[in-house]
C-alpha cells in the first residue's frame, strides 16, 4: 500500500507542477461546452421573410400577424409577387410567402433561397407550421423531451463524450512516455513494483482530475445551459465515471505502444478526434450511416457514452435503460486493462 501511495503521490506532483497543462485541462472543457452550447447551434433564427398578397382577408391578416410576432422570423413587410425573385437575388429576404384568395379559399406558395439548404429547409418548415395552424384542418404536433428544440440538449452529451476521450487519453498517454524519456520507467520495470500497481498509480491522479472536470461540466450543463435536472443525476455520474476510466485506459494503452511524448499526443489526438466527431453520433445520426460505418462505430467508446447520456440527461430514464451501454463500456475497460498488463509483463 505504501508503494502504491508513493506512485500516486509522484504522479500527482507531476500534474500539479505543470501549471500550463492544468490550466488547459480545466479551461478547455468549459470553453468547448459554452461554444457548442451557445455559439454553435443547429437552430435557424431570424429568417428574413416577406409576404405577397393579392387580396386581404381575415386569414391573410392572421398569417401576416403571426409571421410578424414570431421570434424565428424577421418580417420584411408586404411586397408584390413580381418583386419576390429580385429580393431573393439581392439577399434582402430568405423566403417569401405568396397568398392567393380565390372563391373564399386561401392558397399559399413558399419561395425560398436554397443557396443555403439548412436555412431553406428551416424556413419552409417554419412558414408551413404557421400557415397550417390556420387552415381548416390543423396539424397537431407534440415535441417530446426537448419541446423548445434547443440544440444544446443534443450537443452537451456529445461534447462531454469528446472532451473526456480527448483529455483523458492525451493526459494519460504522455504519462508513461514521460517516464520512458526520463529513464525512470526502466527503474520501475526492474523494481519489485507489480505492473498493476504502476497502472493504478498512473490512473488515480488523472481520475481525480477528471472527476473535477465532470463536476464543472455538469454544473455548467444544469445551470448555464439549462438542461433539465432529474433524479437520474446519480446515474449520469456513475456512467460518466465508467467512461472516464475507459478513456484513461485508452490513454495508458497508447503510452505503452509509443516511445516519445510527441507520438503519444499525435496518436491520441488524431486517432480519436475524427472518429469521435464523425462516428459517435455526436453530430451525425448513426442510423443514417452506411452499414459498414455503423459497424465501425461500435468500437468507438464515445458512441456508447453519448447514447447513454442522451437517455439519462434528456429522456430522463433510469439506469436500467442504459444497461447495454454500460456493459459494452465495462467490457472495453477489461480488454484494455488486460492488454496493458500483457504489454508490461512482456517488457518485464
Amino acid at each position: 500500500m505504501n508503494i502504491l501511495g508513493s506512485l500516486i503521490k509522484k504522479e500527482a506532483i507531476h500534474i500539479t507542477r505543470d501549471r500550463r497543462t492544468m490550466f488547459i485541462t480545466l479551461i478547455m472543457p468549459l470553453v468547448l461546452l459554452l461554444l457548442f452550447g451557445f455559439a454553435i447551434s443547429t437552430e435557424v433564427n431570424d429568417v428574413k421573410v416577406a409576404v405577397a398578397v393579392d387580396k386581404h382577408t381575415d386569414t391573410t391578416r392572421d398569417i401576416i400577424q403571426a409571421l410578424d410576432v414570431n421570434s424565428y422570423f424577421t418580417f420584411e413587410g408586404i411586397t408584390e409577387p413580381s418583386e419576390v425573385e429580385l429580393l431573393l437575388r439581392q439577399g434582402k429576404i430568405d423566403a417569401a410567402l405568396i397568398l392567393r384568395t380565390d372563391g373564399g379559399a386561401t392558397t399559399y406558395q413558399i419561395i425560398v433561397d436554397a443557396s443555403n439548404p439548412t436555412v431553406a429547409q428551416a424556413a419552409v418548415s417554419y412558414i408551413s407550421g404557421v400557415v397550417e395552424h390556420r387552415t381548416s384542418s390543423p396539424v397537431i404536433t407534440r415535441t417530446l423531451y426537448n419541446p423548445q428544440m434547443k440544440s444544446s440538449y443534443n450537443f452537451v452529451p456529445g461534447i462531454m463524450g469528446m472532451i473526456f476521450i480527448l483529455i483523458c487519453a492525451i493526459m494519460t498517454s504522455v504519462s508513461i512516455v514521460r517516464e520512458k524519456e526520463t529513464g525512470t520507467m526502466d527503474l520501475l520495470l526492474v523494481s519489485p513494483v507489480r505492473p498493476v500497481s504502476i497502472l493504478i498509480g498512473k490512473l488515480v491522479p488523472y481520475f481525480i482530475l477528471s472527476c473535477i472536470i465532470l463536476a464543472i461540466m455538469l454544473t455548467m450543463a444544469y445551470t448555464v445551459l439549462g438542461l433539465p435536472t432529474s433524479g437520474s443525476i446519480f446515474s449520469v455520474i456513475a456512467v460518466s465515471l465508467i467512461y472516464i476510466i475507459l478513456s484513461l485506459s485508452i490513454g495508458l494503452l497508447i503510452s505503452t505502444m509509443v516511445d516519445n511524448q510527441v507520438s503519444a499526443l499525435i496518436v491520441s489526438a488524431m486517432l480519436f478526434l475524427v472518429p469521435v466527431i464523425m462516428l459517435s453520433g455526436m453530430i451525425f445520426p448513426i442510423d443514417n450511416m452506411p452499414l459498414p460505418l455503423q459497424g465501425v462505430s461500435c468500437i468507438i467508446p464515445a458512441r456508447w457514452y453519448i447514447a447513454a447520456m442522451r437517455k439519462l440527461m434528456i429522456q430522463q430514464i433510469g439506469l436500467e435503460g442504459v444497461i447495454t451501454e454500460v456493459l459494452v463500456m465495462t467490457g472495453m475497460i477489461l480488454v484494455l486493462l488486460l492488454a496493458q498488463l500483457g504489454k508490461f509483463n512482456s517488457k518485464k
